[in-house]
């Protein structure tokens, strides 16, 4: 066996496990606190909404950015240690910053390298096992553990430190994760892979398909992006402490092992079945931000959170499998940078600010409500994506041994 293909015993293969559960884990703590952080030091929710869309509005550039050298340099493991080695320092440079004005430029300069992290290690994992027997659905559930156990972990901890130490809990599972990162070794590159250059690039990323799907995917993942910046906030208000913030947090990533799994061992990755997928995904998330718009108490809330393996495991799952139908090979770490700037990008800038406006000036409870609606109008057009799909087919772009790019039939 190929010492860089990951299979039975390879220590590749464990260091990639634990590299997502740490990195997950460590991401989980900075997007679930950081608001009661930002809470505590003054600021009001449409503040916190504004600088929360800072990090989406700099992954419109970052995630192309870090994308696309990925492809060129064809060595992501190079690439992720060094956003982790950005994303590290100036973490620290935000819960240390002396004033908003500097919060707010750390914060900028934080989400060019950390924004493009979780793009970029599916492309890691995409890329290992391509060619193999594994399934991207058994790596990627030691994200999803990394993530709740982490933030079930965490919450006690930093109700009774204050959180303040969400910095020191934050540095030591960013460092942890680079530590694992070192033990990966690089990918090997068939010798006949083509060249990327920014002209195929740009070919290849605006076939119609590729950007109706990424324009839905904004609409579905608006709502999204709204309950993760906000839900810390909503349950505080409902006189929540910030262990039942860590136990929310846990609840909305503890299934996904599990729905990851049955994907892995049922989903055909097939372009209709995906299609269809995501029109049940999106329904079900308009069901899951009605209930929120009801929710009355803080364990209501975690109980729904629930439904986030569900829905938002199992849209991220087939979106991934779906980019990697749309875009070819040589450009895949691009497509995912792509794909994550639709759900982590352009609906959370529209969430931040939107739903920041919604949260303070009407409440969670019309803020929910918006979800429903967009997430229904997502249903509709991923129907209408799947209807034209059954009917036509699809041509995906290929690029030939010369280099050029041609419709494969």
């Amino acid at each position: 066996m190929d010492r860089y293909a990951p299979g039975r015993g390879n220590p590749s293969l464990v260091s990639l496990k634990l590299y997502n559960f740490f990195i997950y884990g460590a991401i989980s703590i900075f997007a679930g606190f950081l608001q009661l952080y930002l809470q505590e030091i003054g600021m009001t929710k449409l503040e916190i909404g504004s600088l929360m869309a800072i990090g989406p509005f700099v992954s419109l550039f970052a995630n192309p950015f870090w994308g696309f050298w990925s492809d060129k340099s064809r060595n992501i493991r190079i690439i992720l240690m060094m956003m982790m080695g950005g994303t590290f320092v100036l973490a620290q440079a935000v819960f240390h910053a002396p004033t908003y004005a500097w919060i707010y430029g750390a914060m900028i300069f934080f989400y060019f390298f950390q924004s493009p992290l979780f793009a970029q290690t599916n492309s890691l994992i995409l890329g290992y096992i391509d060619g193999t027997t594994q399934k991207f659905g058994t790596f990627r559930l030691w994200g999803s553990l990394g993530w709740a156990l982490t933030a079930a972990a965490a919450g006690p901890l930093i109700d009774r430190l204050g959180v303040g130490s969400v910095s020191i809990v934050f540095a030591c599972m960013i460092a942890i994760a680079f530590a694992f990162a070192m033990f990966l070794p690089r990918q090997p590159i068939a010798s006949d892979t083509p060249v990327v250059t920014f002209r195929r690039f740009g070919r290849v990323m605006f076939n119609p398909y590729f950007m109706t799907f990424i324009g839905l995917g904004v609409l579905v993942s608006v709502p999204n992006a709204m309950n993760s910046t906000f839900m810390s906030l909503y349950i505080t208000e409902m006189g929540g402490n910030k262990q039942m913030v860590g136990w929310a947090i846990f609840s909305s990533s503890i299934l996904e092992v599990g729905v990851f799994l049955l994907l892995d061992r049922f989903l055909k990755r097939k372009m209709s079945m995906l299609l269809a997928s995501l029109v049940l995904v999106s329904l079900l998330f308009a069901v899951r931000w009605q209930l929120m718009a009801e929710a009355v108490n803080p364990l209501e809330i975690v109980f729904i959170q629930l439904m986030h393996s569900i829905t938002f495991g199992g849209y991220f799952y087939v979106g991934t499998q779906l980019t990697m139908l749309f875009i070819p090979r040589p450009y895949r770490s691009s497509g995912q940078a792509v794909y994550t700037m639709a759900w982590g990008g352009i609906s959370g800038v529209i969430a931040g600010l939107f739903g920041g406006w919604l949260f303070q000036s009407f409440g969670a409870e019309v803020m929910y409500n918006i979800g429903v609606f967009f997430s229904l109008i997502g249903a509709a057009g991923f129907g209408v994506m799947w209807l034209i799909n059954r009917r036509n087919g699809y041509q995906p772009i290929v690029l030939t041994e010369m280099g050029s790019m041609d419709e494969d039939g």
